[in-house]
C-alpha cells in the first residue's frame, strides 16, 4: 500500500516522457533507430549497467510504441529509460544510440578516454577484444600516463594499460551479453596541472556474442612419445616461471588469444564487420588474468589439445628433418608427423574438416650445430585437415596473460643463445623473439586457412612488426640497431592483406549466425563463348578473382565481386569477361604479358586458368562438321602428373542427331580412369581407358536411371539412359585436383547419379 500512497500523491505531469527523457540525456551514439516495445533492451542500456536497473520511483519512464503519453500511473514500467525500446539488433555494425540516465552518467572531462576503434552497443565475437584510443586532443595537449580498464560487474580483474602522448591501445576481456567497460585516466603530469576532483573517465558498452556455430581453430601441443614436458628457456625464467607443460598451454593460449584480437580487428578495418575465427573452449581454471591462479578462478576459455606422436624425442630432433638446416633431406617430415598425430587424435569422419595449428613443444636449440632442431613453420593440408606447425623456440617470451601482454612485447633483455635461439637473428631481444614466435606461428596459421604468400601483411614477411598491434610506444629493435617508433598509430601496424581478408569473409570458421546458407558445391566453371569473351560461372556465386602476368609469384592485381551485406546474396554466380577488361587491371609493363587468372568462389572452390589468351585463342575452338563451332572448356586434372596424358572427346550423339547415346561405363577405383559411351548401333567411343589405374577395391554399378543395383564384381559402372522419357545426357559434376577424383552423371530429367571414384576427393 505505500507504493500506491506515494504513486497517488504524484501528479501526472511528474512523470517523465519518452520526449522528455531524450532532451535531457545527451547520446554518443550512432545509427538507425527503430520502434520496439520490448522491455528486455533495457539491460543494453548506454550509461547503465544491468546490474544498477531498480524498480524505482525516481527513474520511471513511462512510453507507448515508442510515442509521448500520459499513462495511468497504475502500470509503472521497470525501467529507467524507454528510449532503449528503440534497438536494433545488428551483427556487423550498431544498434541504436541509447540515453542513458542523468543519475549514472560519468562526469564529464575533457581528458576522459574516448574510445575510436569501436562504437557504443556494438556487437563483437571474440572473447579478447583490442581498442584504440585518445585522450583529449593530442594535438593541443598530449599526455603519457596510465588507463585502468573495470570490467563489467568485476568480472574480470582490472587491468593497467600505458598512454602514450595521449594515444592507448588495450586488451579487454568480454562474457557473453552486454559488457558495460569503466576506463579512466590518470597521469602525473595532468594532475599537477588540473585541480578538479573530476575522474577522466568514461565508459563504452559492447556485446558480446560468442559464434558457437562455427568450426573453431583447434590449438594443439605436440609431445613426442617419451617427451620431458619442458620447452627451451633461460635459467631465470625457469625458476621465475617455469618451462614445463603447464605454462606452455598457458603462454600458447595467451598468443592465440592476440591472433583472434588482431584478426578480429583488421576484419572490421576491412568492413566486413568483427567476424573472426572462434576457438573451442572448456570450463577450467582461468589463465586470462594472471590473478586467477591465485584465486582457482574458474573461466570458459580455449582449449588446447595435448596431443602425443608416436614419435620419439629423437626423430623428432633429427637434423635430418630440420627445416632450417641446408644438409637436411627430409625437411617436411615434421609436417607428416603432426598430421599423423593430429588425424589418429580428432579421428575426422569423411567431410569433417578440423583445423589444427599446432606447437612443436620438442623443439630445441641446439648451439653446437646452430640449429633450431625439432622446428618446422608450415602450413597447409588437404582432405579433413588443414594444419600449422611451428617450434617453441620462442615460446618463453610470450605472455601468459593479458597483463603480461605489453611488458612482454616491451622487454628488451638480450637473447642469450647459450639457452635458446636467435631465429634468423631477428630475435636478438625478448620481443622481437615475442614478435618471430607469435607472428610466424599466425602466418602458418593464415596457410591452414587458405592463404598463401602476399605482397604485404602477415603473409608476406611483416611478422616481425606484430607487437605494433598491441602498443602505442616501440622498443629499441636489435634487429634494425634503432630505436623504435615513438607513437605507433593504426596506420603503421601489420596487416592481413586485402585478399586474406577477402578469403576470411567466406571462410566456415568465419560465418556469422546471420549469414545465408552456402551451397554444398563450391566448384567453379570457366569457358569461352563467342565475342572473344569469357564465361565464369559458380553455384555459390564469385567471390573474386586474383590476376598473375607471367613473372608474379604474388598477386598484385585483382578484381572482388563481395560486397559487405550480410549474406554474400549480391556476389554474382554468372560473369561474362574479355581479356581487354582483365588487363586494363594490370600495370603497364605487364599488360602484354601472359595471363593467369585464379577465380574464387563464395563456396571457397578455387578454379585455375593457365593462360587467358590461350583460353580464348583458336586453340580453343573446335570444328565440328556442318559448319559447327565448339569450345573447349577450362582442364580438369594435372595432365602432367605420372604417365597421364590429357584427352579428349567430341561425342558421336552430338554431331550426329540420329544417333543414339544409349548407356555410360564409368570404370573407377579410387579415381576415374575413364568414361565409355554406347550408343544404338552397338557402337562405343572410350575416355581415357578401361584399366583399374587408379587403384582402390575394384568396385561397381549396374544402374539405370530408374533403379539400380550394387554388382561388386564389376571393375565399372554402367549407366542405362531411359530413351523412351526421351532422356539424354545433360553434364556431368566432376571433383578434381592433381586428376579427376570422382564424377557424378547429369540427365535432362533431373536425375543424377551417385558420384563415383572419391565423393570427397579434390574440389566440385
Amino acid at each position: 500500500m505505500p507504493f500506491f500512497k506515494e504513486l497517488r500523491r504524484r501528479s501526472k505531469a511528474s512523470f517523465k516522457t519518452e520526449k522528455s527523457s531524450n532532451d535531457s540525456d545527451g547520446s554518443n551514439g550512432s545509427g538507425p533507430k527503430t520502434k520496439s516495445s520490448s522491455t528486455l533492451d533495457s539491460l543494453f542500456d548506454a550509461s547503465t549497467s544491468p546490474s544498477s536497473l531498480q524498480p524505482s520511483l525516481s527513474n520511471l519512464v513511462i512510453s507507448k510504441n515508442g510515442e509521448n503519453s500520459m499513462p495511468p500511473p497504475s502500470r509503472p514500467s521497470a525501467s529507467n529509460n524507454s528510449s532503449n525500446s528503440n534497438k536494433r539488433y545488428s551483427m556487423t555494425g550498431l544498434s541504436s544510440p541509447t540515453n542513458g540516465s542523468p543519475t549514472n552518467k560519468l562526469p564529464s572531462s575533457p581528458y576522459a578516454p574516448r574510445v575510436l576503434s569501436i562504437s557504443e552497443n556494438s556487437w563483437v565475437h571474440q572473447k579478447v577484444l583490442l581498442i584504440y584510443g585518445q585522450i583529449g586532443d593530442p594535438t593541443q595537449r598530449a599526455f603519457d600516463g596510465n588507463l585502468a580498464i573495470s570490467h563489467h560487474q568485476d568480472g574480470f580483474p582490472q587491468t593497467n594499460w600505458p598512454v602514450c602522448d595521449s594515444h592507448f591501445k588495450a586488451l579487454v576481456h568480454l562474457t557473453p551479453g552486454p559488457n558495460r567497460l569503466r576506463l579512466e585516466f590518470t597521469s602525473p603530469k595532468l594532475a599537477a596541472r588540473d585541480s578538479s576532483s573530476v575522474p577522466h573517465a568514461s565508459s563504452i558498452l559492447v556485446n558480446y556474442l560468442p559464434m558457437v556455430n562455427a568450426p573453431p581453430l583447434q590449438l594443439a601441443i605436440l609431445l613426442a612419445k617419451d617427451s620431458p614436458e619442458t620447452f627451451d628457456a633461460v635459467p631465470e625464467r625457469v625458476q621465475r616461471e617455469g618451462n614445463g607443460l603447464e605454462t606452455a598451454i598457458r603462454k600458447f593460449r595467451m598468443a592465440a588469444y592476440l591472433w583472434q584480437a588482431f584478426t578480429g580487428e583488421q576484419m572490421h578495418r576491412n568492413g566486413f564487420g568483427r567476424r573472426c575465427f572462434r576457438f573451442e573452449e572448456e570450463w577450467q581454471t582461468g589463465t586470462l588474468s594472471s590473478r586467477d591462479r591465485e584465486t582457482s578462478q574458474m573461466r570458459n576459455e580455449a582449449k588446447v589439445h595435448v596431443i602425443r606422436t608416436e614419435k620419439t624425442v629423437a626423430e623428432l630432433r633429427d637434423l635430418e628433418v630440420a627445416q632450417q638446416y641446408e644438409k637436411a633431406q627430409r625437411k617436411g617430415d615434421l609436417f607428416t608427423f603432426a598430421m599423423d598425430a593430429v588425424k589418429a587424435h580428432f579421428k575426422p569422419l569423411p567431410g569433417q574438416k578440423q583445423h589444427v595449428s599446432v606447437l612443436l613443444l620438442d623443439t630445441h636449440w641446439d648451439k653446437k650445430t646452430k640449429t633450431i632442431r625439432g622446428h618446422a613453420a608450415l602450413g597447409g593440408g588437404g582432405g579433413e585437415i588443414q594444419l600449422a606447425i611451428f617450434g617453441s623456440h620462442c615460446l618463453q617470451s610470450y605472455p601468459s596473460s593479458i597483463e603480461e601482454v605489453v611488458p612482454a612485447l616491451s622487454d628488451c633483455t638480450r637473447t642469450n643463445t647459450d639457452y635458446v635461439a636467435n631465429d634468423c637473428n631477428a630475435a636478438g631481444s625478448n620481443w622481437e623473439a615475442a614478435n618471430i614466435g607469435i607472428g610466424a606461428h599466425l602466418h602458418e596459421t593464415g596457410h591452414l586457412l587458405g592463404c598463401p604468400h602476399q605482397e604485404y601483411g602477415i603473409m608476406c614477411a611483416d611478422a616481425v612488426n606484430f607487437n605494433r598491434t598491441f602498443l602505442t610506444r616501440e622498443p629499441y629493435s636489435t634487429r634494425t640497431k634503432e630505436q623504435g617508433m615513438r607513437l605507433v598509430l593504426p596506420k603503421d601496424e601489420i596487416r592481413w592483406h586485402r585478399l586474406d581478408a577477402l578469403r576470411f569473409r567466406t571462410h566456415p570458421c568465419f560465418r556469422l549466425q546471420c549469414d545465408a546458407p552456402v551451397h554444398p558445391e563450391d566448384g567453379v566453371l570457366v569457358w569461352p563463348i563467342d565475342q572473344n569473351r569469357l564465361l565464369v560461372t559458380a553455384i555459390t556465386g564469385i567471390a573474386f578473382i586474383e590476376l598473375y602476368p607471367e613473372g608474379d609469384g604474388v598477386c598484385h592485381s585483382w578484381i572482388e565481386y563481395i560486397n559487405n551485406e550480410i549474406g554474400l546474396g549480391g556476389s554474382p554466380k554468372q560473369l561474362s569477361l574479355s581479356e581487354s577488361e582483365l588487363r586494363s587491371r594490370l600495370p603497364e609493363d605487364k599488360k602484354n604479358k601472359k595471363l593467369r587468372l585464379e577465380i574464387h568462389s563464395v563456396g571457397q572452390g578455387k578454379l585455375v586458368v593457365d593462360d587467358v589468351s590461350q583460353m580464348l585463342s583458336k586453340k580453343a575452338m573446335v570444328k565440328m562438321p556442318h559448319g559447327q563451332v565448339g569450345f573447349k572448356g577450362s582442364r580438369v586434372g594435372q595432365a602432367s602428373m605420372g604417365n597421364n596424358k590429357p584427352v579428349q572427346l567430341i561425342l558421336e550423339s552430338a554431331i550426329n542427331q540420329k544417333q543414339l547415346l544409349r548407356s555410360i561405363r564409368i570404370y573407377s577405383g579410387f579415381a576415374i580412369d575413364g568414361l565409355e559411351f554406347f550408343f544404338e548401333d552397338n557402337t562405343s567411343q572410350l575416355f581415357g581407358n578401361r584399366g583399374n589405374a587408379s587403384g582402390g577395391d575394384p568396385t561397381g554399378y549396374d544402374f539405370s536411371f530408374g533403379e539400380y543395383s550394387l554388382n561388386t564384381k564389376l571393375v565399372f559402372t554402367h549407366i542405362i539412359a531411359d530413351t523412351r522419357k526421351s532422356e539424354s545426357l545433360l553434364g556431368f559434376y566432376v571433383r578434381a585436383g592433381f586428376w579427376v577424383d570422382g564424377i557424378q552423371i547429369l540427365t535432362s530429367l533431373g536425375r543424377r547419379s551417385p558420384i563415383f571414384g572419391n565423393p570427397n576427393g579434390g574440389s566440385g
